[in-house]
């Protein structure tokens, strides 16, 4: 697969993508509240978009473990009119960072044209949207809810359960009409697994390409690097791009990064050093 279509707007799979961050929230665990307002979160989009990002994922929501839900129109609220505004001002795709249902047909109506799920359709509802919404899904590992998700995370083999895992999603989107050109796979590092786990998740990131599905890494200014080196978020820059191009050099396909400028740079180099990207993942 070299491209998605995200409602008319082609996200190249040809080479590795990023996929630019921009939380809505006031309580994101790297950047909450820094956005939440409209005129920031357009700035901060088009400063991703200058920087060389492939595609932007606005979330209103956050799931960092703790966070609080919030209700389908809150999230519709924070989300919506940076959408609206931001499609009339970049050519770039748009995704929507979301579980919920409503929150999926406002979002493409308003522009989205990628569903980026961390409850991988699980939600009542979610399937029967995604599908009637017609757009690219990326379907995410997750153990647990995000309130209670690093309590006690068990694995009998961490790569293996979460392949099954995201097999069985792949399978469950299919059948319910979505193409298995339109999904994509996240294996969620940091949802649900220790340290020791999410190591073990990135060394046999490659497993994961055997479900047929592109793959999204997001490693971004993660808990992995704090615990691993004992980093603070705001120090977590060079450890983030280091994570992001060991991912793709074991199979990611896209990249979810805060830090677009640094990561775009990372990649460029090491697409010029191991050029055929296409025929190295599939």
């Amino acid at each position: 697969m070299t491209f998605l279509d995200c409602g008319g707007r082609r996200l190249d799979l040809s080479r590795p993508a990023v996929m630019g961050i921009l939380n809505v929230t006031p309580d994101s665990f790297s950047d909450g509240g820094v956005f939440l307002s409209r005129e920031n979160a357009l700035a901060q989009a088009e400063r991703m978009a200058r920087e060389g990002a492939d595609i932007i994922d606005v979330g209103g929501e956050s799931t960092r473990p703790g966070a609080r839900p919030v209700s389908a129109q809150e999230e519709i609220n924070r989300v919506i009119p940076v959408i609206e505004t931001l499609r009339g001002r970049t050519a770039l795709p748009i995704s929507i960072d979301t579980s919920k249902p409503e929150v999926m047909h406002a979002a493409v109506a308003a522009g989205a044209g990628l569903i980026n799920d961390v409850r991988a359709l699980r939600e009542e509802g979610a399937l029967t949207a995604a599908a009637a919404l017609k757009v690219p899904v990326c379907l995410m590992h997750m153990q647990g809810a995000p309130r209670t998700m690093q309590d006690d995370p068990h694995y009998d083999d961490v790569v293996a359960d979460v392949a099954a895992f995201l097999g069985d999603r792949l399978r469950a989107a299919r059948a319910a009409g979505i193409p298995a050109r339109n999904l994509v796979i996240d294996p969620g590092f940091g949802f649900g697994k220790t340290l020791a786990h999410n190591l073990e998740l990135l060394r046999g990131l490659g497993k994961l390409q055997s479900l047929g599905a592109p793959i999204l890494a997001g490693l971004s200014r993660k808990s992995m690097i704090g615990q691993a080196l004992d980093l603070p978020v705001e120090r977590r820059l060079h450890a983030s791009v280091a994570l992001a191009v060991m991912a793709v050099q074991n199979g990611a396909r896209i990249v979810r990064v805060h830090d677009v400028g640094p990561t775009v740079e990372a990649l460029r180099m090491w697409a010029s050093v191991y050029p055929f990207v296409e025929s190295r993942q599939d």
